[in-house]
């Protein structure tokens, strides 16, 4: 055998070491993949090759929108505090990509200065020119949640006559650049403006790669009725399901995004519930931040590789000499039988493919002769990539998730209602009668002794088997009453006093009113007798 190709054999068994999971990618991508880019010219179809500060970047969170639906206020929400070049207004007031970043002190870097810092993630969007970097900015200031996050405000959407002004740059392919190097996407929708002008739906279109990162707020719904908001929250679902096409739902999260006094406080329960689990999604961000960046890596080399299949079939079709125009034409229009063609003999999933008819948009500019025929090695060292090397990514991803401190966003918004009688739930459920002195079950026991002496107790005590044909009565799965008996039989004895049977009643009631049960019964509704054991 070959020397070489026992060599290779060995690289195809033997991942490539890595200390970390940012330099395991930035080595792949670099050493890999972008020789697949540059060969098959990627970078001009698709997306600009990456950098490291893409791999090294905090997680960043877009907000896109139609103008005044509250996304700078969304912002000065989050980081309870206003950033330098914050304009909040009823009319179209961010006019521009505002990069609201750390930093030690407060200030502004231009868009023309932003693109050549190579610490900032951002220096491929020169591309799109200088009416586009006229309104590109970054915001830095100190603040602790943007330590854990970066949030990028956008220009508001326009409807009606004002879409019709050109913004002399492509917004939508700017979105989608973002779109790509974000963890997560807010659209803001304003409850009294549900209508989804010709540029929204064009930068939907543009964001439909990335549902998995999608998150939509329906703001301001303070400002109406509880039966109206239901109303618009269909309208809203029915809406995004015409434009998404997919089966799926999107989760919609309803509140009103500001720190002003709510005008309809009627469904304050439900705007806090929904302001906790969307920020729970936040929250959780830097801890998925590696994990997202390596679904991206995959996501791009799938693409890169089926982009390498129709560069390559595109060349082969070509005549060397005469009647390439023609050809040129012909392989354009025919440009869905090549991909069918590929999808079958690559067995490469539909949805692998680009774009139909932005490809033969952007195919139409180009020159045929210069694409490169098939070079099986560059293909298979991505392959191998996807096979080998991003298994060993994955288990280097679990290491340090156990290896590290539980990074979570904090500061700002994100501090308001933990460890205080404000925090969402506090005081109902298993939390009511926290803060008082009283056990909270006293309050019904009476009602409860009476069922208690019916049913047969001996030494004070009732047998599981007759608490059981009581506690079922609640009609509650068996599991939930499970649950409930094992944090009620609080010594363990597989009986019940009157003060335990008193107990599971009442976490009986707290299940029945739709609150959760607690994981370890909390200390103040332990009974009175049992602490005194305890102590």
């Amino acid at each position: 055998m070959f020397s070489w190709q026992s060599a290779y054999d060995r690289r195809r068994k033997d991942p490539e070491p890595f200390e970390t999971v940012s330099e395991g990618l930035k080595k792949l991508y670099k050493t890999k993949l972008l020789p697949l880019e540059e060969h098959y010219r990627f970078h001009e179809f698709h997306s600009p090759a990456l950098e490291d500060a893409d791999f090294d970047n905090k997680p960043m969170v877009l907000l896109v929108g139609q103008y005044s639906t509250g996304k700078t206020s969304f912002i000065r929400y989050l980081l309870e505090q206003d950033f330098p070049g914050m304009k909040i207004g009823p009319e179209p007031s961010t006019d521009s990509f505002v990069a609201v970043m750390h930093g030690e002190t407060e200030g502004i870097i231009p868009g023309n200065a932003l693109v050549v810092d190579p610490k900032k993630p951002f220096r491929k969007l020169n591309i799109f020119g200088n009416a586009f970097l006229n309104r590109l900015m970054c915001a830095h200031l100190p603040n602790p949640v943007l330590e854990s996050i970066s949030v990028i405000d956008t220009p508001g959407i326009l409807s009606g006559e004002k879409q019709m002004t050109s913004r002399g740059y492509n917004f939508a392919a700017v979105l989608e650049w973002f779109a790509e190097r974000v963890d997560r996407i807010i659209l803001l929708f304003d409850a009294h403006k549900l209508d989804i002008s010709d540029e929204f739906s064009e930068v939907i279109s543009a964001l439909k790669n990335h549902e998995d990162k999608m998150r939509v707020v329906l703001n301001k719904a303070d400002q109406i009725e509880t039966q109206q908001l239901m109303r618009v929250y269909g309208a809203l679902m029915w809406s995004l399901g015409k434009i998404m096409n997919t089966p799926e739902v999107i989760r919609v999260y309803i509140g009103s995004f500001w720190s002003q006094p709510l005008l309809i406080a009627d469904s304050r329960k439900l705007f806090e519930a929904e302001e906790q689990d969307l920020f729970r999604d936040i929250r959780s961000l830097p801890r998925n931040a590696a994990l997202r960046k390596l679904n991206d890596l995959i996501k791009r080399a799938r693409l890169a590789k089926v982009h390498a299949y129709i560069i390559s079939s595109l060349k082969k079709e070509m005549p060397s000499v005469f009647g390439k125009d023609t050809k040129k034409k012909e392989l354009v229009n025919n440009l869905a039988e090549i991909y069918g063609r590929i999808e079958r003999e690559h067995q490469i999933s539909p949805g692998d493919f680009p774009n139909l008819k932005r490809m033969q948009d952007q195919l139409q500019d180009q020159d045929f002769s210069k694409f490169q025929p098939l070079k099986n090695k560059l293909l298979d060292i991505v392959e191998e990539m996807l096979t080998h090397d991003i298994a060993q990514l994955m288990e280097l991803v679990r290491q340090e998730e156990t290896q590290q401190p539980v990074q979570m966003v904090k500061g700002g918004a994100f501090e308001g209602t933990l460890h205080s009688p404000f925090g969402h739930g506090y005081g109902e459920g298993a939390g009511e009668g926290i803060d008082e002195a009283e056990w909270v079950v006293a309050r019904d026991k009476p009602m409860y002794d009476e069922i208690f002496y019916t049913l047969s107790p001996v030494d004070g005590k009732i047998t599981g088997a007759n608490a059981k044909k009581e506690m079922v009565r609640s009609k509650l799965p068996s599991s939930v009453l499970g649950k409930i008996w094992k944090l009620a039989d609080i010594d363990k004895d597989g009986m019940l006093d009157d003060e335990e049977f008193a107990l599971a009643n009442h976490l009986i009631k707290i299940k029945l009113e739709g609150h959760e049960l607690p994981s370890e019964l909390p200390a103040h509704l332990l009974p009175p007798s049992k602490r005194k054991v305890d102590e």
